[in-house]
C-alpha cells in the first residue's frame, strides 16, 4: 500500500512538471512574435513596380506599429494598401503591401524596416533591387531637321517692376485724394450746419416763412418744424435740453435760468414762448387749425424770442473761452492725427496694390524670393563676371569672382596628378556653391575619363554625403565643346550638423591636355539655379596659351 501511494505522488508530482513546461511553452509561444519580409521581383526596369510585403505574426493584443511614409529611400513608395489581417488559431496574420518604384537605372538598396510590436523594434532583412534601363532602337526612330532659331525679345524686368510701382503709387494717391483732401461741392444742409447757432435759427425762420405749409393747410407740419427750430437753437446756444423736454419743462428751464441771472428775459418774452408752445401741441396732438395770420404771428413770435434770447445771453467769460480754445486745440491734434493716419494707410495701400500687381505678374514664388533678397536670385540678376581660371584656362562667366581654394585629392588619382587648382565662390554645405577645378596628369599617367569623372565624385564622399543620386548625360558647350554632364541628390550636414537635401551638378571636360571641371551645389528645391548653370555652360570655353 505504501509503495503504490509513493509511485501515485511521484506520478502526480511528474505531471503537474509536464503541465508546467507545456504553459511555459504555450506562453512563450504566443509572446514570441514573428515579422518577416519579401518582394516578388528583384529587378526591373525603369518606372516598374515592385510588391513588397511585411508580414507579422503576433498574439491578438499585440500592438503592432508597420513603417509609414518615404522609409524605404532609395526606393519611392507609389502605394501603401491598408493592414490585411487572418487569424490562425490564437494568432493574428498582418500583412501590409508597399509598392515601390525608381526612376533611375542602378543598384539599390531597401533598408531594413523598423516594425514597432508592443514597443520593441524589430527590423526585416535589406533588399538589393536592380533597376535596368528600357533599350530604345533609335534606327526605328524618324530624324526631323534642326529647328531654325528663334529671334526673342528681351524684356527689361527692372522697367516693369519701377512700372508697377509707379502706377500703384498714383493710383493711391489720386483715391487718398478724391477721398480725403479734394474739396467737394457742400449742399445747403451742410452749408447751414457750419453757420453758428443764431444765424442757422433765423434763415431756417425765413424759411419756414416763405414755404407752402399754412397755404396747403399742413399746420401740423408748420407747428412741428416752428418748435424744432427754436428748441434746437436753445440747446445749443443755451445749453439746456429742449428737445426732448415737454412745454412745462422746457418753460420751467428758462425761469429757473432767469432766476438765477444766468439768462435776462422779459417776463413778456417766456409768456409769449409758452402760448406757441402751447398752440403747437394742440395743433400736433388735437388737430388744431389756427387762422394763418395767427399761425404767422406765432413765427415773429418764435424769431422774437430767438433775438431776445441772443441778446440776454451772458458775455463767455475767461474760463470759458479758455475752454474754447483748448476743445479747439484738442480739435487740431484729432485733425493731425487723422491726416498722419491717412498718409499711412496710403503707404500700406500702395504697397498692397503693388504686391498685388507684381504678384499677379511675376508670380508669388518671385516677389517673396525678391522681399527676402534670395541668394540665388541675386546672383541670377546681379551683374556677373567674366574671367580666366587656372591654366591651361578655363573661360568662364559667373555671378561672382572665384576665389583660389585649397581642396584634397582623391587617392584614387592622386599619384597620377602634375598640378591641381580649384577656384569656389559660397559654401558648399550651407547655401550656393560654385567651383571651377583645372588638374594636368602627369606625361606617364594613364588617364582615364570615365575613372576620373567618378573619383572626382569622392570630394562629396569626403562631405559624408548619403542617399545619393546620380545621373549622367552628355553636354556642349556653344563653342563646341563636349563633355559629361554628372547631377543629382543627396544628403549632406549643414554647418550645424543638421541634415540638408542639396542638389548638385558636375560639368566635367577634357580640354588642352587638362582636365576641368566646373561645379554647382545648391538646395533641391531651388528655381533659379537651372538658369544659372545654363547662362555659366554658354559662356564657357577653354583658351590655348
Amino acid at each position: 500500500m505504501n509503495y503504490r501511494t509513493s509511485m501515485y505522488k511521484l506520478l502526480k508530482k511528474a505531471l503537474t512538471v509536464l503541465m508546467l513546461f507545456w504553459g511555459v511553452m504555450v506562453v512563450q509561444a504566443q509572446i514570441q512574435p514573428k515579422v518577416k519580409a519579401k518582394a516578388d521581383k528583384t529587378q526591373i526596369k525603369i518606372g516598374e513596380q515592385i510588391r513588397y510585403n511585411i508580414e507579422v505574426e503576433v498574439d491578438s493584443s499585440t500592438f503592432v506599429s508597420f513603417p509609414e511614409g518615404q522609409t524605404f529611400m532609395p526606393m519611392e513608395v507609389v502605394e501603401a494598401t491598408p493592414i490585411d489581417s487572418s487569424r490562425i488559431q490564437e494568432r493574428l496574420n498582418l500583412i501590409r503591401t508597399y509598392w515601390l518604384t525608381q526612376f533611375d537605372s542602378g543598384s539599390y538598396i531597401v533598408p531594413p524596416q523598423k516594425i514597432v510590436i508592443n514597443q520593441k523594434p524589430f527590423y526585416t532583412d535589406s533588399l538589393r533591387i536592380e533597376i535596368t534601363t528600357v533599350e530604345v532602337d533609335t534606327l526605328k526612330q524618324a530624324l526631323y531637321d534642326i529647328k531654325p532659331m528663334m529671334e526673342v525679345t528681351k524684356t527689361n524686368s527692372d522697367w516693369m517692376k519701377l512700372l508697377f510701382l509707379f502706377i500703384g503709387i498714383v493710383v493711391v494717391a489720386l483715391l487718398v485724394y478724391w477721398f480725403f483732401f479734394r474739396k467737394k461741392p457742400m449742399t445747403e444742409e451742410e452749408k447751414m450746419a457750419q453757420l453758428p447757432p443764431f444765424e442757422r435759427a433765423i434763415i431756417e425762420l425765413k424759411n419756414l416763412e416763405q414755404s407752402r405749409y399754412l397755404i396747403q393747410s399742413q399746420h401740423k407740419e408748420y407747428y412741428s418744424q416752428l418748435t424744432n427750430i427754436v428748441r434746437a437753437y436753445l440747446e445749443e446756444e443755451v445749453h439746456i435740453s429742449a428737445l426732448e423736454s415737454t412745454t412745462d419743462e422746457l418753460i420751467t428751464k428758462l425761469e429757473v435760468l432767469q432766476e438765477t441771472g444766468n439768462l435776462k428775459l422779459e417776463p413778456g418774452t417766456i409768456s409769449n414762448f409758452k402760448s406757441v408752445l402751447q398752440k403747437a401741441d394742440l395743433v400736433k396732438f388735437a388737430k388744431s387749425k389756427p387762422e394763418i395770420s395767427v399761425a404767422e404771428n406765432d413765427r415773429k413770435i418764435i424769431e422774437e424770442v430767438v433775438v431776445k434770447t441772443k441778446e440776454a445771453l451772458p458775455e463767455p467769460d475767461e474760463e470759458e473761452l479758455l475752454k474754447t480754445e483748448v476743445y479747439k486745440e484738442l480739435l487740431a491734434k484729432r485733425k493731425h492725427r487723422r491726416k498722419i493716419a491717412i498718409v499711412v494707410g496710403s503707404i500700406l495701400g500702395a504697397i498692397v496694390i503693388t504686391f498685388g500687381a507684381t504678384t499677379a505678374y511675376y508670380g508669388f514664388t518671385y516677389v517673396k524670393d525678391t522681399i527676402i533678397r534670395n541668394e540665388t536670385k541675386l546672383l541670377l540678376e546681379g551683374d556677373w563676371i567674366m574671367s580666366d581660371y587656372g591654366y591651361p584656362p578655363t573661360h568662364i562667366e559667373t555671378p561672382k569672382v572665384l576665389v583660389r581654394e585649397e581642396d584634397q585629392i582623391s587617392d584614387v588619382v592622386k599619384h597620377d596628378i602634375h598640378t591641381h587648382q580649384l577656384f569656389s565662390h559660397g559654401n558648399i554645405r550651407d547655401g550656393f556653391y560654385l567651383a571651377v577645378s583645372v588638374t594636368t596628369f602627369s606625361k606617364d599617367a594613364t588617364f582615364d575619363i570615365e575613372k576620373t569623372v567618378k573619383s572626382s565624385m569622392d570630394r562629396f564622399t569626403r562631405l559624408g554625403s548619403r542617399n545619393m543620386i546620380v545621373k549622367e548625360e552628355e553636354v556642349n558647350t556653344l563653342s563646341g565643346k563636349k563633355g559629361i554632364k554628372m547631377f543629382g541628390t543627396m544628403v549632406i550636414e549643414n554647418s550645424k550638423k543638421q541634415p540638408r537635401q542639396v542638389g548638385y551638378t558636375v560639368l566635367s571636360f577634357v580640354e588642352n591636355s587638362a582636365f576641368q571641371q566646373v561645379i554647382f551645389v545648391y538646395d533641391a528645391d531651388d528655381s533659379y539655379v537651372d538658369k544659372i548653370i545654363e547662362r555659366t555652360l554658354q559662356s564657357l570655353d577653354f583658351k590655348q596659351e
